[in-house]
């Protein structure tokens, strides 16, 4: 099943520990719709713009969401969010323009090191109504995740 021009629903629920724990990982026919949206407002305009996209995490079910260690709240749970990247592609470069050209909910640059432009992923999340507009750098700091928000640019960030 197809979810917009260049992605299929098999991309957005492929998980590796779903499979090797035989867990059920397929959205009801609301949360399909809802990753319609986040395919034709983010991932393909994403596609469009810079080719690839190699999607790294998209729906989790709320028991493959306990499996991995995420909340089962998640809006990875909801249908909401991707995780991705586009091979060649630096990705403080690939949020900047997601930030500037889309209107995503939430945004995070997930563990970029500067210089480094493979280094972390982009996790970018679409709803309908209500969007927070947050553009955030996630990062390691005493072994915990830390959120700051980015101002100016991402490739700015230190």
């Amino acid at each position: 099943m197809n979810l917009s021009r260049n992605f299929s629903l098999q991309e957005l629920i492929k998980s590796d520990t779903a499979i090797r724990m035989d867990i059920d990982n397929n959205p009801n026919a609301d949360q399909i719709e809802k990753l319609k949206a986040l395919c034709e407002n983010i991932l393909q305009p994403v596609r469009d713009h810079f080719g690839r996209v190699k999607i790294t995490s998209g729906f989790r079910s709320e028991k493959l969401c306990l499996a991995i260690g995420s909340s089962v709240n998640s809006q990875h749970a909801r249908a909401e969010a991707a995780d991705f990247e586009c091979i060649g592609v630096d990705n403080a470069e690939l949020a900047d323009w997601i930030y500037k050209n889309l209107e995503p909910d939430q945004l995070i640059l997930e563990f970029y090191k500067p210089g480094e432009p493979n280094s972390g992923w982009i996790h970018c999340s679409w709803i309908p109504e209500g969007r927070r507009a947050q553009f955030l750098h996630a990062f390691k700091s005493e072994g915990k995740t830390k959120y700051k928000p980015v101002i100016g640019k991402a490739k700015d960030i230190v």
